[in-house]
């Protein structure tokens, strides 16, 4: 990796776009989106809030901390521009994470125009997390990307590589849909709390309880699913792909998911408390990261080794010894 200036901010662009989500995710947990009232941009009517109360506090700093990022992407996109040639991919990744940065504060603003935050439980609210939670993936993926390539990555090669591209594919739209169910379970959590497994449990096979809570049950099998094929996928290409960078990010995404799938049941057990569900996200987010890493490095790597193409090896050489 050669680390430019620019690639150095990139990195720093990723890494304060992280801590934005996970202090997003505390604002929900705490049930502070209504902090600033139905108010957006302005909070509570006002630039500034005056003689706030703590939820507006909580609310307020993480508009303030998705400003600063937008305006840090947008520092990122003319650097880019200027720093790198016409066609160049960084410019590409650059242009994608400005996309992505600009729905994702539609996202948020609709979220709060609609008052669709603090104990509002609609389907709109629920739908509308959903996609927030994808769209925040892929931001993180473009900055990722942005950085990774600004740091000597390779453009990634389609052609001859459809069967890994379809293999990484399922793997990210399986991490998504995790990510989606898991977005829905922490909402469930927060407005429905429970004070023992076994209240928890009783909610899950009622029938009779709200569809949020009955969404729970959901969120560990899908994750059991998706972390079975992740592990799997993640062994295939470090024996089939070559380098270094393809085992460095096949064995973080494995470590990084097993941890994950801890702190979930972990979070189960203790009823999600919000310094857990934090962590949980992060771990989240890190799976995701080391997913689109893996998928920049495999991309661009050796060609899998399979056996017909080592059986055509051997008989070329036999022939060319007769």
């Amino acid at each position: 990796m050669k680390m430019t200036k620019f690639a150095k901010f990139a990195w720093g662009v990723l890494f304060y776009n992280i801590l934005v989500i996970l202090w997003g995710a505390y604002v929900r947990a705490t049930g502070s989106g209504a902090g600033c009232g139905s108010h957006w941009p302005s909070c509570n009517g006002e630039i500034i809030p005056r003689a706030p109360q703590i939820e507006t506090i909580i609310e307020f700093t993480h508009r303030m901390m998705s400003g600063l990022s937008l305006v840090l992407i947008v520092i990122l996109l003319v650097w880019a521009f200027k720093a790198y040639p016409k066609g160049n991919i960084v410019r590409k990744g650059a242009v994608l994470t400005i996309v992505f940065i600009i729905t994702e504060a539609l996202l948020g603003a609709g979220l709060v125009l609609f008052e669709w935050v603090a104990h509002d439980a609609s389907v709109g609210r629920a739908l509308a997390m959903t996609v927030h939670l994808a769209n925040t993936f892929f931001l993180l993926a473009s900055i990722t990307l942005t950085a990774w390539w600004a740091s000597g990555g390779s453009r990634p090669e389609m052609r001859g590589n459809r069967s890994i591209v379809l293999l990484l594919v399922i793997g990210w739209i399986g991490l998504l849909i995790l990510g989606m169910s898991g977005a829905l379970t922490a909402l469930g959590d927060t407005l429905f709390p429970v004070t023992s497994l076994e209240q928890g449990l009783t909610q899950d096979f009622s029938s009779t309880t709200h569809y949020l809570i009955r969404l729970r049950l959901l969120h560990p099998t899908i994750a059991i699913i998706v972390a079975l094929y992740l592990i799997l996928l993640a062994s295939y290409l470090r024996t089939a792909r070559a380098g270094d960078d393809v085992r460095r990010f096949s064995l973080a995404l494995t470590l990084v998911f097993i941890i994950q799938l801890v702190a979930g049941f972990i979070n189960v057990f203790l009823l999600a408390p919000v310094w857990l569900q934090i962590i949980h996200l992060l771990l989240a987010d890190l799976s995701w990261i080391s997913l689109v890493l893996l998928s920049a490095v495999t991309l661009t790597g050796a060609k899998v080794h399979t056996q017909t193409s080592d059986l055509k090896n051997v008989e070329f050489a036999s022939a060319s010894q007769d």
